[in-house]
């Protein structure tokens, strides 16, 4: 399996002009074509698999979009259990003109919940009650991603940033998503009627092909992580 991007019904792909705004886009980092990391999003839940060593130069990962010229002030994510923190995976990094701020589940105490999640929040207040161990993110955000690294997996439920849920933007991709009431299922944008979903279609020119994937950079490193 080459970099796979989640594709399921309608393709997760950025909501374009007039309904831009913060997003989750699944992906992988996988120059080595290794078919070993996985992203899937699926019933609410981001899951994040790496099937092979640690070392291995490959990620699976998501971009969450729409945070550009932001100040950050907080971020959080849910996992399955407190297992699968591992070490500083997963994580956020979050890039800014300060700098590359990485945000590592093991960089503050979690708060487990009565169903045996873990919720990891990530603020000022929270990285000082845990010690410091990496910086606060400063600066405007340029970018920003959660991703898994070592090898495991993880399964993470309500991602924010900056107070925002953080989730996929599903789109119709071709004449027959809006077709038989497919149309009523979009909220980003909202259709009024089929027609209008099949020129949404039109206009930007997919004619039933799958847009183009979204470039991944390479996860950045967090220190004491080999990449």
């Amino acid at each position: 399996m080459k970099r796979t991007i989640a594709l399921f019904g309608t393709i997760l792909v950025l909501a374009l002009a007039g309904t831009a705004g913060a997003a989750l886009v699944p992906g992988v980092f996988d120059p080595g074509n290794t078919g070993c990391p996985v992203s899937t999003f699926s019933a609410g839940v981001l899951h994040l698999e790496k099937n092979c060593p640690t070392p291995t130069n490959a990620a699976a990962q998501a971009e969450i979009t729409g945070l550009s010229g932001q100040t950050f002030t907080s971020a959080a994510f849910t996992l399955a259990s407190a297992a699968q923190c591992q070490g500083g995976s997963p994580r956020f990094n979050i890039f800014t003109s300060g700098g590359t701020f990485f945000l590592g589940c093991n960089n503050v105490i979690p708060v487990v919940n009565g169903d045996g999640t873990a919720t990891y929040t990530f603020t000022a207040a929270t990285l000082l009650a845990n010690g410091q161990q990496v910086p606060t993110p400063t600066g405007t955000i340029t970018s920003a991603e959660v991703l898994l690294d070592v090898e495991g997996t993880a399964d993470l439920t309500n991602i924010s940033v900056n107070g925002t849920a953080e989730v996929p933007v599903v789109v119709p991709i071709t004449k027959a998503d809006c077709k038989k009431g497919g149309w009523k299922t979009f909220s980003a944008p909202k259709f009024k009627n089929q027609g209008q979903c099949v020129a949404y279609v039109n206009h930007h020119g997919t004619h039933g092909k799958a847009p183009a994937k979204p470039a991944h950079s390479k996860p950045a490193a967090q220190p004491g992580h080999k990449k």
